[in-house]
């Protein structure tokens, strides 16, 4: 027997187990979390009363994070209350996969639905008073060739994509997410084309990714007409400039891959509709070079944001993801000059106008967690999160910039009208003058003042 009841009314019932304070109001593993395997019917949706997001374009949080394999519902009640609160300092974006990334599989047989890990991290979001995010992507194993009643975790399966022939069931669940949580408004489709893009030296199935998006697209706007989709969520990754597949979108950062810029303008030509458009990307280019140094590389995100923004006649540029450190392992950053790129990295989506930035939180259960927002132990924010935290509060979508000076160009600074942020890109201490003050920030400090 099939129920009806929202994720609204299922929340009300859940939220009683844990109070939380919520104040103002996180590895890329992509493996399932702690839920049950045994298949469960969906409860579908009466709509639960809902309170319209504000304007992209204006009073927008645009930064938050994307939780991933370990979050702050996969420990016991101290870290889930210490995650929370760290969350919840101000409202911000918080983002979930369907499937993996945390979360088991939500369709093991065709038509029998299992929501139990992805209700959990809901709960987390409702609960820290976060706006909630919803990512559809990956597609259970019987949409890709595999056999129903079973899923294999292991990274080619999860990766792949659904057959052609299963486009259709695929978009069937997304429009059942999309009715199940009514109380979230903004869906992503698919994630950095899996599945379509084997070899990053050949062109992808675009072709393949649009007819997919298209179907997702038609199927969630016909439940929820008030829902808000974004594509096509693929990587706007860094070549050489003097490479063969060097593109015109450069910088001494390096330039675009052509292949990517061919394959996004046949995605927005193809297209339905978008109501917000996703990539993603990384400062470093694809032989993990800096360039012309750590801190400089992040102009990448302002140069690609102006473009897309050009591109698409203004629509909303959100970035699903974003990298400012080489991925091959040969980096080990101190924890200051991790937070201080990360902040000058963020700066740059603010000039470059993206309307929401969504950090990849690499939590991890136990060590010392680089790069984390809280420690694992009992969810204490860490130095992301206070970053992300302070960003959220001064810097939102539409925020109005002013330009602020200072007197040595190794100190990098974002200011509005009540307060600015400075970072010292030096790994040496630094006297300067920054509006109208002399301040002196040890190496690689971050530092938030007033005005």
């Amino acid at each position: 027997m099939k129920l009806n009841m929202g994720w609204g009314a299922r929340l009300a019932a859940a939220i009683t187990v844990v109070a939380l304070a919520t104040g103002c109001s996180a590895a890329r593993s992509a493996s399932p979390g702690q839920g049950t395997t045994e298949p469960k019917v969906t409860e579908t949706a009466q709509p639960r009363a809902r309170t319209e997001p504000p304007p992209v374009a204006a009073n927008w949080p645009r930064w938050g994070l994307t939780h991933t394999q370990t979050s702050g519902n996969n420990g016991d009640d101290r870290l889930l209350r210490g995650a929370s609160e760290t969350l919840s300092r101000v409202p911000m974006l918080q983002n979930q996969h369907i499937m993996g990334f945390g979360v088991g599989n939500p369709e093991e047989n065709p038509g029998e639905f299992n929501f139990e890990d992805l209700d959990s991290r809901m709960r987390l979001m409702d609960q820290s008073g976060g706006l909630p995010l919803i990512t559809l992507c990956c597609a259970p194993d019987w949409m890709k060739g595999g056999p129903a009643g079973q899923t294999s975790w292991e990274k080619e399966h999860l990766e792949a994509a659904p057959e052609a022939k299963h486009f259709d069931d695929f978009a069937k669940l997304a429009a059942t997410v999309a009715q199940r949580y009514d109380h979230v408004q903004y869906f992503m489709v698919w994630n950095e084309l899996k599945g379509f893009w084997p070899d990053h030296s050949r062109p992808p199935d675009i072709e393949g990714y649009t007819e997919m998006y298209n179907k997702v697209y038609d199927a969630v706007k016909a439940v929820r007409p008030d829902a808000k989709i974004g594509g096509p969520y693929m990587g706007f990754h860094s070549v050489r400039s003097d490479g063969g597949n060097a593109s015109s979108l450069a910088g001494p950062w390096g330039a675009v891959d052509q292949l990517v810029l061919d394959a996004f303008d046949y995605w927005n030509k193809n297209k339905k509709g978008a109501d917000f458009i996703v990539v993603d990307g990384a400062s470093p280019t694809d032989d993990h070079q800096l360039k012309p140094d750590a801190f400089g590389a992040t102009q990448k995100f302002a140069d690609v944001t102006r473009w897309l923004r050009d591109k698409t006649g203004n629509l909303p540029v959100w970035w699903s993801e974003f990298y400012f450190m080489p991925e091959d392992g040969s980096t080990d950053w101190p924890e200051q000059m991790r937070v201080a790129v990360q902040a000058v990295s963020m700066m740059e989506f603010a000039r470059g106008g993206a309307a929401t930035a969504l950090y990849w939180n690499p939590q991890t259960k136990s060590g010392a967690c680089k790069g984390c927002m809280w420690n694992p132990s009992d969810g204490g924010a860490r130095g992301a999160g206070d970053l992300i935290s302070n960003f959220v509060k001064w810097f939102p979508a539409g925020a109005e910039l002013e330009e602020v000076a200072a007197s040595d160009e190794r100190v990098r600074v974002l200011a509005q009208a009540q307060q600015l942020v400075m970072v010292n890109t030096a790994d040496e201490e630094v006297s300067a003058t920054v509006d109208g003050k002399d301040v002196t920030l040890k190496p690689y400090e971050t530092r938030w003042a007033d005005r």
